[in-house]
């Protein structure tokens, strides 16, 4: 254990370590419903409009051919695979060295060549995955208008909000919006009322509203 965390700790190790930390405290938050589980993904979704000249977050993962899966899934399993990666180097290699100050130059060295190595077993596991999300996207986004779900995020504003729309299986797990003066909070439930194209969201007013009580 005490080997673990010493490799774990040290550069270059250290920077995928606290990234990796970063990723789980956020799964952490996501499954408590604080967050949405694609935060990233508005910038991401530019991918799909400017194509390889996308430039930031979105183009990198275009490039990779990372995209059409979450951008925060996609940086989970990077951050994981390219921990890994620099973990071993520094466990059956660096640690042996007898490098000074060239370690930290190295050790930069190593923080790229691992997310080099990190990035096609990332995009192995995200291409099967990609139909999946599509076809969520796409039977969330045309059948499920005037049905009611339930709200599974701590609010809803103009910029944050989930709920999840039973589909007869695991259920949707959706972006909804709403003015936060309604007040939308876990468990209410809501009726999905527009679709905003722009977002991947749905605009959601109360049951009450929507049968015009």
């Amino acid at each position: 254990m005490e080997l673990f965390l010493q490799t774990a700790l040290s550069f270059p190790t250290a920077i995928y370590s606290f990234l990796l930390c970063v990723a789980v405290i956020y799964w952490l938050v996501v499954a408590a419903g604080l967050l949405d589980i694609d935060l990233l993904d508005i910038e991401a979704d530019s991918v799909m409009e400017g194509g390889a000249q996308t430039e930031g977050l979105a183009g990198l993962l275009y490039k990779l051919k990372l995209d059409g899966v979450p951008a925060t899934l996609v940086l989970t399993l990077l951050f994981f695979f390219a921990w890994f990666a620099c973990y071993f180097i520094e466990l059956w290699l660096l640690r042996h060295l007898p490098l000074g100050i060239l370690r930290y130059p190295l050790g930069l060295v190593v923080i790229v060549a691992s997310f080099l190595l990190a990035a096609p077993l990332c995009a192995a596991i995200c291409r099967p995955l990609r139909p999946l999300f599509q076809k969520v996207e796409a039977i969330s986004s045309k059948s499920v208008l005037g049905q009611v779900a339930v709200v599974r995020s701590g609010k809803v504003t103009e910029r944050h909000g989930e709920a999840v729309l039973e589909d007869g299986g695991a259920g949707l797990i959706l972006r909804v919006r709403a003015d936060e003066a309604l007040g939308f909070k876990r468990g209410d439930r809501v009726v999905l009322l527009e679709y905003l194209a722009a977002e991947h969201a749905y605009r959601v007013i109360t049951e009450e509203e929507f049968r015009g009580v």
